[in-house]
Parts: C-alpha cells; sequence; structure tokens
C-alpha cells in the first residue's frame, strides 16, 4: 500500500470531533428557535407547542435544519422539544410517542451526517415537575428516561436539556443522560424573580450541575441579550466547565427581563394583553444585537453559543459572523453598496443617489 493510500485509508477511519473536542478548539453554535419558527410558518399550534410536524411534514423539519446549518449552526438538535409522554396527552397523540422521537431522531441525524454537524439528543422540562412533590419527580425521571433511550439508540454525539426553571428537574434530566456516557449540555431557563423555583442563584443552580457531571451548563430562553448577560457573568465565574448562552431574541429588560414578562401598552388589540407568545413582533432583536451578543459573551469566556425561540436563520448568521466564520449563507450577507438609494457603486445613476439623498436619507430635509 503506498503511503498515500494509507494515510486516505487513516483519514476514513478517523472518527469526527466530538462536542468536547470541537468546543475545546472554539466557539460552537447551535441553532433552537424550531417552536416559534414552525408556528410563525403554520405547522405548530401556539400554547400546546407540540412538534407534531415531525410526523406530518418531515421535509419541512429537515429543510428547517439545513437552513439553520446553512447559517452557521454546528449542531443539528433533534426536534423532540416538547414530544414527551405529557405534552403529548394534551393534543391526543401519546400513542405517538415513540413514533414521533424516532422520526425526529432519524431526520436530525440524515442532515448531521450529510453536513459533517454535531447531532445532539434533546430532552425538556416535563411541565409537570413540583420541588416538592417526590411522585411528579417519578413521572419526571420516566420521561426522561424514555426520550434519552430513543436518543441513545440513534447514536447521538450529546444530549441537551433545557429550559429548565427548577434545578432540581435539571438535575433530573442530567442522572437520565449521564448513564448514555454522552456529553450532556443542561441549560436553565431563570424566570423573572432571578432564581430557579427552589431559590438557587442561576450561578450556584450550575455548579451544583456541574458537580453532578455535566459537561456543559448555562441558559437557555425565557431571557433576551440584555438581561441573560450579567446572570452569565455569574455563571462563569462560578464554574469550571464550558458554559452555554442561548437566549431568546427579544429586547427584555431589567423590569421585563423574560419574555413570557414583556407587556406592550401602545397596541390594544393583543389577546388577554399578553404579547407572549404570538405578539412579541415589536421587540424583536435586529441582527446586529445578536451579533453584539455573541462578541459579549464570548468575551466572557462562554463557548457554546446560539438562539432559542424566535430566532431565525440570519440571526444564526450572524451569530457566526461575529465569531468569525463564514458560513455558507454569508454569501448573501448584506452589501448595501449595490442598493439603487442608498450605494456607493460607481455604476450606479448618480442622479438617483442624489436624489435618494434628499428624499430617503435619515436626517435628509423632505423631498417636495
Amino acid at each position: 500500500m503506498t503511503p498515500r493510500r494509507r494515510a486516505k485509508k487513516a483519514t476514513a477511519k478517523r472518527k469526527p470531533a466530538g462536542l468536547l473536542e470541537r468546543i475545546e478548539a472554539g466557539p460552537v453554535i447551535c441553532a433552537e428557535g424550531y417552536l416559534f419558527e414552525f408556528e410563525r410558518r403554520g405547522f405548530l399550534q401556539a400554547g400546546a407547542y407540540v412538534p407534531e410536524i415531525v410526523l406530518e411534514r418531515p421535509d419541512l423539519v429537515e429543510s428547517l435544519h439545513r437552513e439553520f446549518v446553512h447559517a452557521g449552526s454546528d449542531v443539528v438538535e433533534a426536534f423532540t422539544y416538547y414530544a414527551h409522554r405529557e405534552k403529548l396527552k394534551m393534543v391526543g397523540r401519546e400513542r405517538d410517542l415513540e413514533k414521533i422521537n424516532r422520526a425526529a431522531l432519524r431526520i436530525a441525524r440524515k442532515v448531521a451526517r450529510n453536513t459533517g454537524s454535531l447531532l445532539a439528543g434533546d430532552i425538556c422540562n416535563t411541565t409537570i415537575y413540583g420541588t416538592d412533590d417526590p411522585k411528579s419527580h417519578r413521572q419526571a425521571r420516566r420521561i426522561f428516561d424514555e426520550q434519552v433511550g430513543w436518543a441513545d439508540d440513534a447514536g447521538v454525539d450529546f444530549i441537551v436539556g433545557e429550559t429548565y426553571a427548577s434545578g432540581g428537574e435539571a438535575l433530573l434530566a442530567l442522572e437520565a443522560i449521564k448513564p448514555t456516557g454522552r456529553p450532556a449540555v443542561i441549560t436553565l431557563a431563570i424566570p423573572r424573580e432571578g432564581v430557579t423555583r427552589e431559590g438557587w442563584s442561576a450561578a450556584d443552580a450550575c455548579r451544583r450541575l456541574e458537580d453532578a457531571g455535566a459537561a456543559v451548563v448555562g441558559l437557555n430562553c425565557a431571557r433576551g441579550p440584555a438581561t441573560m448577560l450579567p446572570l452569565l457573568r455569574e455563571i462563569r465565574a462560578a464554574v469550571t466547565c464550558h458554559v452555554a448562552a442561548l437566549p431568546v431574541p427579544y429586547r427584555t429588560s431589567v423590569a421585563e427581563p423574560t419574555f413570557q414578562s414583556l407587556t406592550d401598552p401602545t397596541c390594544k388589540d393583543i389577546p388577554d394583553n399578553r404579547p407572549f407568545p404570538t405578539a412579541l413582533d415589536p421587540f424583536v432583536c435586529n441582527r446586529y444585537e445578536i451579533a453584539a451578543f455573541a462578541k459579549d459573551a464570548l468575551d466572557l469566556g462562554v463557548r457554546y453559543l446560539g438562539v432559542c425561540c424566535g430566532a431565525g436563520p440570519h440571526h444564526v448568521r450572524s451569530l457566526a459572523e461575529a465569531l468569525g466564520r463564514r458560513p455558507a449563507a454569508s454569501r448573501f450577507s448584506p452589501d448595501m453598496s449595490k442598493h439603487i438609494l442608498f450605494g456607493t457603486d460607481k455604476r450606479l445613476r448618480q442622479d438617483a443617489l442624489e436624489y435618494a439623498r434628499r428624499n430617503y436619507h435619515f436626517g435628509a430635509p423632505p423631498g417636495r
């Protein structure tokens, strides 16, 4: 065998880098936000938020996975969020429990393996966990065990446990993941009060998760960039493992720190006067705000980065570019030099540009 053939054979056998190897080498980007995106597209019901689309339109799920990878995501996260027993009961589809999980994992695996991305299993809050209710703890653990088992069967690279307002439930999820031997990424959704339901600070909860064996700990969902960053500083100072940050792309504030708590007094047409979850449009972060968050989080030492509910591929691309990446979607990143009203390209009509300066540019006098 020639040296070239031996090298080629060795390369073919070499196992692709896993989560821990990749995150040691640099930031890992994970796109989330499937629930909100499919609700906007008319394939998923707000309220129940059960991913029935996995069975009904698997082609669209595969397409969105590919869009997020095209935009810069390093991870294909199986769309099994809320595909658990309790949620499926709400829409009368408990009999489809295993079917929907295995289908979601199969779709995600296909895209991950075709694109060289990491494949992540996903489990989430069970909706039944009670802090002082041991029976609910046993039920939650059974829910986790079911979904983790299917993820393990699918050969995922790691498993995400996400969106826990209770530190105890997050620890239960971690306990379910650990027997697989796969890395666990555990993220909390810290509510308006700023602590978990047990009263633990975000930093304390993440410290407990690290001590219990999580590979990556941090925050996702609930909080936008402005109100997630202060908690990330505390978490980064409290743990030695890698930290995750996946905010929602909404302009939360100190007064209204979660997207569930946002109010819109200027609009009188919102059901129950609550923008969450279907009237959040006025609060959406633009792509440049997401880029700024990515840089700030990376400066803190956060290496597992993404965007959660409400995110679109343009947010993911902007985040990736802020980290110095050039994903495939960057081919179509804005270039306003070619614009007929705001451009600088010499091929543009100069009289049209002068007209635009008078009529459309910021601060220009009104046209006649």
